[in-house]
């Protein structure tokens, strides 16, 4: 059952939304400075103050297209959950979790929460039941808010065993069954809030628990302070202007730091508004409907259009195709000039032209009024990079860790060097430690690991300088991404998996002999494989295909049975930690062919380069 009836019935404080032009002419700043906020819901209650009447959010599932809430709606609205929350006994520092898609209502669940000095754990839509129900335990979770009554099918056999969680919400669906701890969003609500105060909150306090892959396999609870996210939000925003007039496009889960302090807590400081996508696959619809003028991405999105771009191209003459190069050849060349790296060339006199013809196109699929597009999460392939700016795409490329409450590092407009992942946020130092290691320190650098002090000092040091793990190099005040210390495989998502720990749990299944699980960068994982020779033969005649024919490696009834082997292998892993291609061989690697080390290591770089061509076929 949904919070938000019918725009046309009485008292629903959704109106029909209408995105306005966005006037370059008429901009203003109205930035709440991270004093005057606090805490995040001081930050909450600031901006409700400033512009009571503005749009706040707007969402598309209110029955006649695209909403909209005010702030001040947002204040009646925040007001109820504070009062259903408090109703529930629940004391400063418990923890509530939400299961939500981005919504209002997680913007709605978040601020009643921390305003009486809860601390709230976000878990991800799609994560599997059994590392939802990890967390949910880890932490201590008192109350968990669920999305649906699918959403609770799939958690419920789950988390009986976390019997210090009290109390489950469905924001939409009816209570299955007679059941004591799970109520109904619209009967555990009150008509009317307002009667339960604000708590004054600690700024140092803790705000958030974050999970995030640890080397274990387990997830590692990242403790957040109000002052961490307000710090990063406000240091980015002195270094990319955001406007009242500016509307965010949410995509990203609320789940991911990057998207709730930049998609969300920023927007808030900066007086901006936010319009909820629908899903990823009605991403194309919402941006052209939307129009934003801001969003926040990862990788992936990006290379996805660029991928489908490149799949039309295919299909095109030669000419067209020679004029898309000679577009981004151009509008590149013209980048480079913007940003005093380039001169002036005669190729330049074309660009009216050549945007009017190509650019214009893309820049039109993706709203056609796009002032800032971030990356973050994971690096972004350079050629996607240069595609985009070619053609006329704002992107700025950051870096940074949920660690970081997220944000270490991020390109600016007048000082935007593509193949970095820009410069230090303000406040934030960095410097190169051991094996070139990337370290930083600053305001977003979390409290810690939840009940974990001994991970919590081997990443942040006496000196309160954070370990990122990744090797870099920092040259004109850009910081470059050189490597991985750590075998932390970060996917084109912003997903990090530990494939050294997903290969010892594969490795416990005595078909497999050896194994790497690569995926750096990639949209999945997959996995190099060596079967063990004797268990091979089972295989093949399960499998109805011939063991000593070497073609029956590549056979797909094959392949299916060992993903299907490797998935169970990996059932105590996160959801995201799936392998989703393989490629099969009998012969094991050896310390004769430099594959591995005189202790039987996996040389994981030599094995790469080594097997390049298979993996490349993996993800074609």
């Amino acid at each position: 059952m949904d919070t938000m009836p019918d725009p046309e019935s009485a008292g629903n404080p959704m109106k029909q939304a209408a995105f306005p032009d966005f006037d370059p002419a008429g901009l203003s700043e109205d930035v709440i400075p991270v004093e005057v906020a606090g805490t995040l819901d001081g930050l909450f209650r600031e901006r409700v103050r400033r512009s009571p009447d503005a749009p706040a959010y707007h969402r598309h599932d209110c029955g006649q297209g695209w909403c909209t809430l005010s702030w001040r709606d947002m204040e009646t609205e925040v007001a109820r959950w504070r009062d259903a929350l408090a109703a529930e006994g629940l004391r400063p520092g418990d923890r509530v979790a939400v299961l939500l898609r981005n919504s209002p209502e997680w913007v709605m669940f978040d601020q009643a929460a921390m305003s009486l000095g809860l601390v709230v754990v976000p878990l991800y839509l799609d994560d599997r039941p059994d590392n939802a129900a990890y967390i949910l335990k880890d932490s201590d979770t008192r109350l968990l808010v669920v999305q649906s009554i699918s959403h609770w099918r799939r958690l419920d056999e789950a988390i009986e065993q976390v019997e210090g969680l009290q109390r489950v919400v469905l924001v939409e669906g009816e209570v299955p069954g007679a059941s004591e701890r799970v109520r109904a969003l619209a009967d555990w609500l009150p008509a009317r809030g307002g009667h339960t105060a604000p708590r004054p909150g600690d700024p140092k306090g803790l705000a958030s628990i974050v999970y995030t892959s640890g080397t274990t396999g387990r997830p590692k609870g990242v403790m957040l302070s109000h002052h961490n996210m307000l710090s990063v939000a406000h240091a980015a925003l002195t270094m990319i202007d955001v406007y009242q007039q500016d509307l965010f496009l949410s995509f990203l889960p609320l789940s991911h730091t990057l998207e709730r302090t930049g998609g969300y807590y920023l927007p808030m400081m900066a007086g901006a508004s936010v319009a909820y996508a629908r899903s990823v696959n009605h991403l194309p619809e919402d941006l052209r409907s939307v129009r934003p003028t801001a969003l926040i991405a990862v990788p992936r999105i990006f290379e996805r259009v660029y991928l489908r771009i490149h799949d039309q191209l295919a299909g095109q003459s030669r000419l067209k195709q020679a004029l898309f190069r000679a577009t981004v050849n151009v509008g590149w060349h013209r980048f480079e000039r913007s940003q005093g790296r380039a001169g002036w060339r005669p190729k330049l006199l074309l660009w009216p032209l050549l945007e009017r013809l190509v650019a214009r196109r893309v820049v039109q699929a993706l709203g056609g009024r796009l002032r800032a597009a971030v990356s973050g999460g994971a690096a972004i392939p350079f050629p996607v990079a240069r595609t985009f700016i070619g053609l006329g795409v704002p992107l700025l490329q950051g870096y940074g860790l949920t660690e970081a409450s997220p944000v270490i590092s991020v390109n600016t407009f007048e000082d935007n060097d593509p193949a970095s992942v820009g410069v230090p946020l303000r406040g934030t130092e960095v410097r190169i430690g051991e094996q070139d290691e990337l370290l930083a320190r600053g305001p977003g650098v979390m409290l810690g690991y939840w009940n974990n002090h001994a991970a919590t000092r081997q990443v942040i040091d006496a000196e309160g300088w954070l370990h990122t793990g990744d090797q870099a190099r920092i040259e004109r005040g850009h910081i470059y991404i050189t490597g991985r210390i750590k075998d932390i495989l970060v996917l084109s998502n912003g997903e990090k998996v530990p494939p050294g720990d997903m290969e010892s749990a594969i490795l416990l299944d005595s078909l497999f002999s050896q194994v790497l699980v690569v995926g750096e960068g990639r949209p999945c994982l997959a996995a190099l494989v060596v079967l063990d020779p004797e268990h091979w033969f089972g295989l093949a005649r399960e499998a109805g295909v011939d063991p000593m024919d070497p073609a029956s490696l590549e056979n797909d009834r094959v392949k299916q049975t060992v993903i299907r082997r490797i998935r169970a292998c990996l059932h105590d892993f996160p959801g995201y930690a799936k392998i989703r291609r393989v490629s099969l061989s009998l012969e094991p690697w050896t310390m004769d062919d430099d594959l591995l080390t005189p202790t039987l290591k996996v040389k994981r770089a030599k094995v790469i380069e080594r097997f390049a061509d298979r993996i490349e076929r993996m993800y074609s």
